[in-house]
């Protein structure tokens, strides 16, 4: 095997400040690869916004709050626009494979990036499992001989292999996924706008008749509205994949920035677009929204041929994307958590540039989680998923925390680090973080969302105190790291490698090349003081 390529030295030495300052993550930077390009980092963004969720589960959120549901999705799009936009100002700062834990440790604490990192990576890894199971039951619908366990087994081998080669091969199967998605995406919001038209043959103009008419545009009032909420924010998971990426591309900062910066326009198009172009061509109580699913329901209606099967296949596009994306996540965020003594050693060691033994350890717990629903569907793998339910609202909470306090520092510190800046700080900032606590606080009133509030805050509360317990063993204060955040945002991204201060400190040279064989160990961390 190759032998890892080593750095120069001021690529493989920390600074003096970052050293001393207890820097937590550059190991990550410097140990992994930066293969991905521009148009992976671009795609990623785009495509990560499409998922199984807008396909299939926004039916039952159009059934709850009827044509309101385009309220809804507004209203949750905004939310996921602040959040993306804070989150990208810390990334394009500072970029880290750890992405929101590495900013929540430097600014709230080592408790904190410890109960973040952990929290979200459990979410991706049943999410693996999750999608694994509904892509296997789409090609058991095809091919009925076969069964479920072979096709997960299938994709889990392939997607895990994927992951576990250079990082370009997971940029070009999700550049490649993210294309089909948003062609597929881009055809039905054309189709449907000539249909609204009358401009497709056999077709009239609905005009409103569907978003005032059977109930008019709040047929359920605020407590179908508030359903149609929660469905619709759960619906945007995965959109912060994009800043773990960056970390591994060839401009980090820029790659974020530029990506962040295009979400707006993308949540609005594909999702409130598709949402109104649905609630405006077929009734909104149409027993097919639920039973085929808004998107088949449309095509049906507009006569495509073959709508179900065609929306079938991009159903399972969006799932084995998802598996591939999570995979990917969660083993870069493992690997920086244990990079940061946050987590077991072991999964320390790179090969050729990959966290070998992080993917590994993700797909593995993402494939143990199947089985979970194979031998206890009702109890264990119930679990899990309620534990994880409401997980990203709390990612999101820490990161409006993180951003409120990271961004006074780098105002006075690294000003020219903010090449993304958060709107009307720190309005908007409290904006978001009181909007995620107030969509917590809807889930109080749905038996399904009131479990899994309950025991993703259970889950939690655990999180944090091994966290805190572990921070106070280490004789760590809470609180601002202010030398790290410094340290941090003065290091240099603009180089192709991007590594040194990019996220977090090293003790020790993490970018030499290691045994021959291409395989290292991430230096030690010395934790935030």
């Amino acid at each position: 095997m190759k032998r890892t390529p080593a750095f120069p030295a001021s690529e493989r030495e920390p600074t003096k400040e970052v050293t001393d300052g207890n820097e937590a993550a550059a190991t990550d930077s410097v140990n992994l690869g930066h293969g991905l390009k521009q148009r992976h980092l671009s795609m990623i963004a785009l495509g990560g916004v499409i998922g199984a969720g807008l396909f299939v589960g926004s039916g039952a959120g159009i059934r709850a709050a009827g044509p309101a549901i385009v309220l809804a999705y507004a209203a949750s799009g905004l939310l996921v626009m602040l959040v993306m936009r804070m989150l990208g100002e810390m990334a394009a700062a500072n970029p880290a494979s750890g992405s929101f834990s590495v900013h929540a440790e430097r600014s709230l604490g080592p408790w904190a990036g410890f109960t973040a990192g952990w929290m979200f990576w459990m979410l991706l890894c049943v999410a693996v499992a999750a999608e694994a199971i509904g892509a296997a039951d789409i090609m058991v619908g095809w091919f009925p001989d076969t069964e479920s366990w072979m096709w997960v087994a299938l994709f889990m081998v392939v997607f895990t292999g994927t992951n576990l080669a250079a990082v370009s091969n997971f940029g070009e199967f999700e550049f490649w996924f993210a294309a089909l998605k948003v062609a597929a995406i881009a055809a039905f919001l054309i189709l449907g706008v000539l249909a609204i038209m009358g401009a497709l043959p056999g077709t009239d103009a609905p005009g409103t008749d569907n978003l005032t008419g059977d109930g008019g545009f709040l047929p359920n009032g605020v407590d179908g509205l508030v359903v149609g909420l929660l469905a619709s924010v759960f619906a945007f998971g995965g959109l912060e994949t994009v800043t773990i990426a960056a970390a591994e591309s060839e401009h980090p900062r820029k790659g974020v920035a530029k990506a962040v910066r295009t979400a707006m326009w993308r949540i609005g198009l594909f999702y409130v677009g598709s949402m109104l172009v649905i609630v405006t061509l077929i009734p909104w109580d149409d027993m097919a929204v639920v039973n085929d699913g808004p998107y088949v329901a449309v095509l049906n209606h507009i006569d495509i041929p073959a709508a179900g099967d065609t929306m079938n296949v991009i159903v399972l596009i969006a799932l084995l994307s998802a598996m591939n994306a999570n995979i990917y996540g969660a083993s870069r965020m493992a690997f920086s958590l244990v990079a940061r003594d946050q987590g077991p050693r072991f999964l320390k060691t790179v090969s050729n540039r990959v966290p070998r033994r992080a993917v590994v350890a993700s797909a593995a717990f993402g494939f143990l989680a199947v089985l979970f629903n194979y031998w206890w569907p009702e109890t264990i793998f119930k679990w899990l998923l309620n534990m994880v339910g409401a997980a990203v609202l709390v990612v999101w909470g820490f990161i409006a925390a993180a951003q409120l306090r990271m961004r006074r520092q780098l105002e006075r510190e690294a000003p020219d680090k903010l090449i993304v800046r958060m709107w009307l700080f720190p309005y908007l900032t409290w904006v978001a973080l009181i909007g995620t606590v107030g969509v917590l606080l809807l889930m109080l009133r749905e038996d399904d969302t009131r479990t899994q509030l309950f025991f993703t805050a259970g889950l939690a509360v655990v999180f944090a105190i091994i966290g805190y317990v572990r921070q106070r063993a280490a004789g760590q204060a809470g609180g601002v790291n202010a030398a790290a955040v410094v340290a941090a945002a003065k290091a240099d991204h603009n180089d192709p490698v991007g590594t040194t201060g990019s996220s977090g400190s090293s003790g020790s040279s993490g970018g030499s090349g290691g045994s021959g064989d291409g395989t290292t160990e991430a230096p030690k961390d010395a934790p935030n003081s």
